[in-house]
């Protein structure tokens, strides 16, 4: 056995590395609005990215030091967050967004404005130190009772979709951050989500290659740097994997078919469609070993214990044989070089100019208006009854939406009140008295009670403003109908000032 200076082995020498290979391929969270010494010290054994959550941002200022705090530590390290803006926010998790989210710039269909969005938003990620964003969702909202995408996609057209993902790819990109394309290879045509359970899309080859790859070959068109796999079973690509265990899925379709050479990472391995089936250990592996280079996971675990039990069931796998090392190698080879290209960026990058109300000029051509009868603005405070289903993990229920916030600046003394189940509609008329009602909804074509209570406020109050903040496929109703396309808070203050004639 060779032995090196200070005793080290060659035997030592490989352990480490293969313990430095495995947490470079880990993507992990953690708890807290400033980096525990846990992950300070991962850093420094090999631990080359981080993600944030809305846990982990109080403020922009919060989350700049934060990010510096990492990068003193490793000046390379991907900061990787959950950013799609619109209904998916971290940077303004607690207040709502200020760019709508890609529904709406589908509803536009403007593909510069998409582009100076999401410049835009790269722009102000940089500037906190964020350089890799698992965005933007490419997604075809095929299933229009999806309950995790939605508003999530540009639309339900595969070509709309590919273009608009290009351009978002384009703009994130320009500003130094590096996009992550998700969810491959499509995930608008589920009825599950896979936050709960494991879904699964039976269309044949030939419905995937024309409809929900066609975004993705646009976006390694438009050189995205990252591509998130799909917790979803697709029979007709891997009859027996989620995609994102499937060397077929990852190697042979989107490194081989579609030719993408750039980092692939996991979505979340604690969500249920994995670690329920396989657990996050054997998840992690078998993900690795099917061709993804870094592991998410911290949305749920975010505690130096996962990481140590990730890292290790790597390294185990390799001595066991069940990951070729090399596999293992070049996943964190990869994780390593867009390190670099962030870091260079981050260095030689031009810089962008501001345009901090792009989002809100969008929101504002976004919406859909429907006047049923002659409408005049509201001059006197409303009521504002929220017909509020349950959110998806993936938006969460820390993030206020809906239009009263908005509303009480224009129209001071506007009250409100949320209301869901069998009585929501009869509770809400009590609750607002004599007063105008305007009625919020999220996608009411998949929730029956909300549709039932919007009869019940209508045939009672047919003066009643209805602003549907879901994907818009209820027939419209009301007085005014005002489809947003999003619930981000850009979108609630573009309806509100058509409400008030602002």
């Amino acid at each position: 056995m060779t032995t090196f200076a200070g005793g080290a082995t060659a035997s030592d020498a490989a352990s480490d590395r293969l313990a430095r290979d495995a947490l470079t391929v880990l993507q992990p969270g953690f708890t807290g609005t400033t980096a525990p010494d846990w992950l300070l010290r991962r850093l420094g054994e090999g631990l080359a990215s981080v993600g944030l959550f809305g846990r982990n941002v109080a403020t922009a200022e919060q989350l700049t030091a934060l990010t510096a705090r990492l990068r003193a530590e490793r000046e390379d390290v991907l900061v990787a967050i959950d950013e799609e803006g619109g209904d998916v926010t971290r940077l303004e998790v607690r207040t709502g967004s200020s760019f709508p989210g890609n529904h709406a710039l589908g509803a536009v269909d403007d593909v510069e404005l998409t582009e100076d969005v999401a410049r835009e938003l790269g722009r102000r990620l940089a500037e906190c130190g964020v350089n890799f964003d698992w965005a933007p969702s490419a997604d075809v909202n095929s299933n229009p009772g999806n309950p995790v995408i939605g508003v999530r996609s540009f639309g339900a057209s595969t070509d709309l979709v590919a273009r608009h993902t290009a351009a978002y790819v384009r703009g994130l990109q320009a500003a130094g951050v590096a996009a992550c394309t998700k969810h491959f290879p499509g995930h608008g045509d589920t009825a599950v989500d896979s936050h709960h359970a494991l879904p699964r899309i039976d269309v044949d080859a030939e419905v995937l290659q024309a409809r929900d790859l066609v975004p993705f070959r646009a976006a390694v068109a438009a050189g995205t740097k990252a591509v998130m796999s799909a917790h979803i079973l697709v029979p007709a690509l891997e009859p027996d994997l989620p995609a994102t265990l499937s060397r077929r899925v990852l190697t042979e379709l989107l490194r081989g078919e579609l030719g993408y050479d750039g980092l692939i990472v996991t979505d979340a391995v604690e969500m249920k469609a994995i670690a329920d089936t396989y657990g996050i250990e054997r998840g992690s592996v078998l993900a690795v070993a099917a061709g993804a280079d870094a592991i998410c996971v911290g949305g749920g675990l975010a505690d130096e214990e996962t990481v140590d039990r990730l890292r290790d069931a790597l390294v185990g796998a390799v001595r066991s044989g069940d990951l070729p090392e090399e596999r293992l190698a070049d996943a964190a080879a990869r994780v390593r070089a867009l390190a670099r290209w962030t870091a260079e960026a981050a260095a030689t990058g031009a810089a962008v100019v501001a345009d901090p109300e792009v989002g809100l000029r969008a929101a504002r051509r976004a919406q859909r208006v429907t006047v049923a009868e002659t409408f005049t603005p509201l001059d006197r405070a409303p009521y504002v009854a929220a017909f509020t289903p349950v959110a998806n993990i993936a938006v969460g229920d820390e993030t206020p939406w809906g239009v009263a916030a908005e509303l009480s600046r224009l129209l001071p003394g506007t009250e409100t009140g949320s209301f869901s189940g069998d009585d929501a509609g009869q509770a809400a008329l009590r609750a607002a008295g004599d007063r105008r009602v305007v009625a919020v909804v999220r996608d009411e074509h998949r929730h029956p009670w909300m549709a039932a209570a919007l009869d019940t406020l209508i045939a009672a109050r047919p003066d009643t403003i209805v602003v549907e903040m879901g994907v818009p496929q209820a027939t419209p109703r009301g007085a005014l109908h005002i489809a947003t396309h999003g619930a981000a808070r850009v979108c609630g203050l573009a309806a509100a000032e058509i409400i008030a004639g602002k």
